[in-house]
């Protein structure tokens, strides 16, 4: 049972980051599906290591040059999995007017106008909320952790919940992204709801302040709004989809925390 869990955050592991793992852990399709589970714990590992990087330069560099650092950390980490995505689907929703149109634009590897901009700007976004953040706290590493922590992983498990309320949009076998896009039970849902659920405590716990909460109400409808959108156009979801969404609600939750450390 032991071995099987680890099999299963490896093969996350595997799937998301770039991370070296065990020679023994494979792309099998079950266990692609079950990592479900572990993705925002992978948030968690991605977290940490953008608070660290950025928690060392900052010792010897301004702050908005480590915030820089900190989300190349981030991307090294996961391979650019999910701003991959984002940027595919802005390519593909900005230049493609049908299903089919669209679909074929994500399959294409190569970087178009509007997956420039996107990038652009969402990069941008990231970089001022977290200047703006730096000027709010102090650089404690508990502080700067949970921040990136709460941001990673929570992102990361409103993207996984597409799984349990939309459907998959391609037809295709072929897709990366199709095992993990297989119906799977509500046990991986409740199972990566406690790594959001234990950051966001320990944030409670540390400011004394229970008005972080609502995050998951707002970050939930964002995802709402993206999949009203994805819906309309191509009847469901992609891998794409799913990294758009990671990168627009990880914003959302800057944002919220933001507002709420001012308010506080």
């Amino acid at each position: 049972m032991l071995r099987r869990e680890v099999r299963i955050f490896f093969t996350a592991l595997m799937f998301y980051t770039r991370i070296p793992c065990p020679k023994w852990i494979d792309h099998d399709p079950q266990f692609i599906n079950l990592s479900i589970r572990y993705f925002p714990l992978v948030g968690w590992i991605v977290g940490m290591a953008s608070a660290v990087v950025f928690y060392l330069v900052v010792m010897f560099l301004s702050a908005p040059v480590a915030i820089v650092f900190s989300i190349a950390a981030s991307i090294l980490v996961t391979g650019g999995l999910h701003e991959d995505g984002f940027a595919d689907a802005c390519d593909a929703f900005g230049g493609g007017w049908t299903k089919e149109k669209i679909l074929l634009i994500m399959k294409d590897s190569r970087l178009g106008t509007y997956g420039v901009i996107g990038l652009v700007l969402i990069l941008g976004l990231k970089t001022m909320l977290l200047v703006e953040f730096t000027n709010l706290a102090t650089f404690s590493l508990v502080e700067i952790g949970l921040f990136f922590i709460i941001g990673h992983s929570l992102s990361r498990f409103i993207a996984a919940t597409f799984i349990f309320t939309h459907e998959y949009a391609r037809d295709t076998n072929d897709s990366k992204a199709k095992p993990v896009a297989e119906q799977t039970s509500y046990r991986n849902l409740f199972m990566g709801s406690i790594w959001v659920i234990v950051p966001v405590g320990l944030w409670c716990l540390y400011f004394q302040s229970y008005w972080i909460l609502p995050i998951f109400i707002f970050t939930y409808i964002s995802k709402y709004f993206l999949a009203r959108y994805f819906n309309k156009w191509i009847g469901g979801y992609t891998g794409d989809c799913l990294g758009a969404t990671q990168q627009v609600v990880e914003l959302i939750a800057y944002i919220f925390m933001i507002l709420i450390w001012k308010s506080v």
